[in-house]
């Protein structure tokens, strides 16, 4: 968010324009966001618990959200609620290189969901995964989007995913918008037409 300045123009989140903010100002509104990335970027050695405690780390100092040995209590609670909400409380102590790359992206949404963001930006979130694992991710997304009051943009080369799970698709070619339509207003084969 904002890693890169515009040419011309503003961003603005959540009200705010970003272009004039010093960095600790940006910090603080980039702890509001929380990403979800294509490649899940968990630390392999460690548990799927101290993964999710990293969401914790704009709020918590290091070494209280690093490990779940050192980390209060209430952190590894709420470490664990966010476990619960995508289904993965039973894995809280494997090693995140011992998870398969469906639980992966889950415990990466559950880290997201432990930064108690505003907004859930997911890059590819279904992209590495097999069709099966990649629908459960999506499904778990829309969701949580439903069930919690979050924002998210995703962006996605699978069509399907974007018509089924987004409530509102904007398709890009060059940089520029080419369409901006709600979900339930088009289908799969208008939006395959665009990128014939």
């Amino acid at each position: 968010m904002h890693l890169i300045r515009p040419d011309a123009g503003e961003v603005r989140l959540f009200g705010t324009p970003l272009g004039g903010l010093d960095a600790q100002a940006l910090r603080r509104l980039r702890a509001q966001v929380g990403f979800v990335f294509q490649k899940h970027n968990l630390v392999p050695r460690l548990s799927a618990l101290s993964n999710v405690l990293h969401g914790a780390l704009p709020r918590a100092p290091l070494a209280r959200a690093w490990l779940q040995s050192l980390a209060p209590a209430a952190l590894r609670e709420e470490a664990m609620l966010c476990l619960e909400r995508v289904g993965l409380t039973h894995i809280a102590l494997r090693r995140a290189d011992k998870l398969s790359g469906g639980q992966s992206q889950r415990v990466a949404v559950a880290r997201a969901l432990m930064q108690r963001p505003r907004l859930i930006v997911a890059d590819e979130p279904a992209a590495s995964l097999d069709p099966v694992a990649g629908d459960e991710v999506m499904s778990l997304f829309s969701g949580l989007v439903k069930d919690e009051g979050l924002t998210m943009v995703f962006t996605s080369h699978d069509l399907v995913h974007a018509v089924k799970y987004a409530d509102r698709v904007i398709a890009l070619q060059r940089g520029e918008i080419v369409l901006d339509a709600l979900s339930h207003e088009i289908d799969v084969a208008e939006l395959r037409a665009l990128y014939a």
